[in-house]
């Protein structure tokens, strides 16, 4: 899943319209209902040949028009790019560091229990759920059936968010939340961690296990999720994602990734600390893993600060691949159990 999660990211960056707000059916008006309920037939066909309940679908899709709003949200291109220290006061502030750290005293004894069923680091489940969702509390308001139909509908991404759609209607199917509870952001994201319908499928878990993986409500459904969900992504407990650092004069040669996570484009190649200190990079005392390979993000223009990462930097990526996202979480992790 997080691979779109990189496109997709930003989701509290976006305003969270309701369905009275500007954004009206006005503006959307040059989408083909005729096509629309065509294109829901379909689907319906489909998701009933796969093993989903007619009644289910039925009801998913009833009076179910398109929402306009997703298809500018998903044509809107960001005008300003924030550099790594404006990204990171926007998202590691004060106040979101005492909230993490207060969440984890009071729950520690759980998060510890979670974090050792599945071989992670109990603050980094904190730290992802204050990053995707400010510790549950905007998890989006848009009718996630609505989204993902309107965009599965558009031909710019539709096999995409069509293949999204059926994962939720499998979701409603297997009745892990009610159609009038089924929200998120605008492009179908969902839940305290959100994930896409079809992260949902494949890693979301019934902690508590009461029936439903229950992401919206269900704190411990949420972290045990993330929990799995990183796991399933290599994590390693205790190998940390890399640190902060000067930057060097010469960029050395870069990654040879050309697929997959785009931010990995921006990473050099890894080469162990003794040779990054060769290039005058500022290795922090004591490091202990110097036989670990590191690689450096390059630096963009305004940024005071490089940053050298490993270990669990690239699972980090895989829930959303965006290196500034991911120092982030490393960094908050960090100030919730400061050394």
């Amino acid at each position: 899943m997080l691979v779109f999660r990189g496109l997709i990211f930003g989701l509290l960056a976006f305003p969270l319209f309701t369905c009275g707000d500007a954004l009206t059916e006005e503006a959307g008006q040059e989408i083909d209902r005729v096509s629309f309920e065509a294109y829901l037939a379909k689907v319906r066909s489909d998701a009933v040949a796969q093993g989903i309940r007619s009644k289910t679908v039925d009801v998913a899709f009833a009076e179910l028009a398109p929402d306009p709003r997703v298809i500018k949200f998903d044509r809107r291109q960001p005008e300003f790019v924030q550099t790594f220290e404006e990204y990171l006061t926007a998202r590691v502030s004060e106040a979101r560091v005492s909230q993490a750290q207060r969440y984890y005293e009071d729950k520690r004894s759980v998060l510890s229990e979670i974090a050792d069923r599945y071989g992670v680091d109990p603050e980094y489940l904190i730290a992802f759920w204050g990053l995707e969702s400010s510790f549950g509390r905007y998890q989006g308001k848009y009718d996630v059936i609505r989204s993902l139909a309107t965009l599965g509908h558009d031909q710019r991404r539709s096999r995409f968010f069509t293949s999204e759609l059926h994962a939720a209607l499998r979701i409603l199917d297997e009745e892990h939340v009610t159609r009038e509870t089924f929200v998120g952001g605008w492009a179908g994201a969902m839940g305290q961690n959100q994930f896409l319908p079809s992260t949902f499928n494949n890693f979301a878990v019934d902690y508590d296990q009461d029936g439903r993986k229950d992401i919206w409500s269900n704190k411990l459904d949420v972290w045990a999720s993330i929990a799995n969900y990183l796991q399933r992504h290599g994590w390693q407990r205790g190998a940390g994602w890399g640190f902060s650092t000067s930057a060097p004069t010469v960029f050395p040669e870069p990654s040879a990734m050309t697929t997959g996570c785009r931010a990995l484009r921006q990473h050099s190649k890894k080469l162990k600390l003794s040779e990054w200190k060769s290039y005058g990079v500022d290795v922090p005392a004591g490091e202990p893993r110097d036989n670990a390979l590191y690689a450096l993000i390059k630096p963009q223009s305004g940024d005071s600060d490089a940053y050298l990462v490993g270990g669990n930097f690239r699972a980090i990526l895989s829930y959303n691949c965006a290196n500034k996202y991911a120092v982030s979480v490393g960094l908050l992790a960090e100030l919730i159990v400061p050394s």
